[in-house]
């Protein structure tokens, strides 16, 4: 018994520091692993941590570049290892400095900044990005002509003797437009154009006599459809480096509204010869009566933060036949009608204040050759004081209103006697 309970004692003493060793060493690697544990949680934490520091430079990076540059393409996203990567907080504030701290912020900002280079783009027919765009626009213009006559001759190179007429049209229109755009392809867009015009001029002639005090006055109005357009707009070439972004504009204009042509006369006055002095027509004209035929380029060069435009072009009248082309009330003479061809060109540059404004200031001017008339069987001859210059200097802002409506607003202010005193446009494009 003595024997067996020494070996027993013999034996736990062998196995006991084995068995202290082996839990020794667990503990060790129990340690060790925890510590790896900590390391490899400290290793994940920082990276988070860099890795939504990159992606918030990234994002203030983006929303910079937008805002500085409406039409650059916003920098590629870092790259990060799938197995490692980590989601971004999903509802990060936006910083103190404006910076944009999402993706969907920075493509917001990035749209925000190129919708008023759209808006620009809209007005010098340049833009082809929307499929159908829906337009009315409101414009008055004011026109006011004096002219003195004189006949008769310088007596002693001092005293008049003869007739001294004076004439006076006043002139106000109000035109209500309604347009169409229709994007076919990133290329093309076709447009038509149906205008609404009211006019009321007001004619003064004096000079009864020789005296210009004796005055007479008249007033006609007017109103109805004008002449119908029907015109494309073709990107030849897109913006790359210096080249702008070309466009190429057909038109044809259709006589659609009431021909000032062959019009009932009011005879205000006649002298003691039965001669007509004064004569009005009894309603105003709403459009020209001819068929015409335009084409003109256009081009958009963007120079942040300014957006130079330029037009030029060609106004082609066809001749077309008239019951009576005779300004006299007293004379029926049917004959023809030719306008003069006309040319018009342009420049101007924008500033966009910000996503929503812009401001543009532009010139534009208008040549337009001497009609010809031609009576029944006989030849043609210039009409005298038919040509014209019409020169006019443009204030434009340009207000986003909503993501598919625009609010514009153009002051026109004339530079030459065949351009309006001054006319103001408002025009509401929603895009659909």
């Amino acid at each position: 018994m003595n024997r067996l309970a020494m070996a027993a004692l013999a034996g736990l003493a062998v196995v006991a520091p084995r068995v202290a060793a082996q839990e020794a060493a667990a503990g060790g690697d129990e340690a060790r692993m925890e510590a790896m544990l900590a390391q490899l949680e400290s290793l994940k934490a920082s990276y988070a941590q860099e890795v939504r520091r990159l992606r918030d430079l990234d994002m203030q990076m983006q929303a910079m570049q937008a805002r500085i540059n409406g039409r650059a393409a916003p920098p590629a996203s870092p790259q990060v290892p799938a197995q490692a990567a980590i989601p971004a907080p999903a509802a990060a504030p936006t910083t103190g400095e404006g910076y944009a701290s999402s993706a969907t912020e920075a493509q917001a900002a990035q749209d925000a900044a190129r919708r008023s280079v759209d808006d620009v783009k809209q007005q010098q027919s340049a833009l082809f990005n929307r499929r159908l765009t829906l337009e009315n626009s409101l414009s008055y213009a004011r026109y006011d002509r004096k002219q003195l006559t004189l006949n008769g001759f310088l007596a002693l190179d001092a005293i008049f003797l003869g007739n001294i007429a004076i004439e006076n049209v006043e002139s106000d229109s109000l035109t209500w437009n309604f347009a169409a755009r229709w994007g076919v392809n990133p290329r093309l867009t076709l447009n038509l154009d149906v205008p609404y015009i009211g006019r009321k001029t007001l004619y003064q002639k004096g000079g009864a006599g020789g005296s210009a005090a004796a005055i007479a006055q008249e007033e006609t109005h007017g109103a109805g459809i004008g002449d119908a357009t029907l015109s494309a707009n073709y990107r030849l070439f897109g913006e790359r480096g210096w080249r702008p972004e070309t466009v190429f504009t057909a038109g044809i204009t259709a006589p659609t509204g009431r021909e000032p042509y062959g019009l009932d006369w009011k005879v205000i006055e006649r002298d003691d010869d039965d001669f007509i002095r004064f004569a009005v027509p009894a309603e105003q004209p709403t459009g020209n009566g001819v068929w015409q035929a335009s084409a003109g380029l256009s081009a958009v060069k963007t120079a942040d933060p300014a957006i130079l435009f330029a037009n030029v072009g060609y106004i082609r009248s066809f001749k077309r036949g008239f019951g009576d082309i005779d300004s006299n009330p007293d004379t029926v003479n049917p004959g023809e009608v030719k306008l003069g061809d006309s040319y018009y060109f342009g420049a101007g540059v924008a500033f966009a204040f910000n996503e929503r404004t812009s401001l543009s200031i532009s010139f534009s001017d208008k040549l337009s050759a001497r009609a010809s008339t031609r009576y029944k069987d006989g030849r043609w001859m210039k009409v005298i004081g038919s040509d014209a210059n019409a020169g006019s200097l443009n204030l434009g802002v340009t207000y986003a209103l909503t993501s598919r409506a625009t609010f514009v607003s153009l002051l026109g202010i004339g530079l030459t006697p065949d351009a309006p005193d001054f006319s103001l446009s408002f025009k509401l494009p929603y895009a659909m």
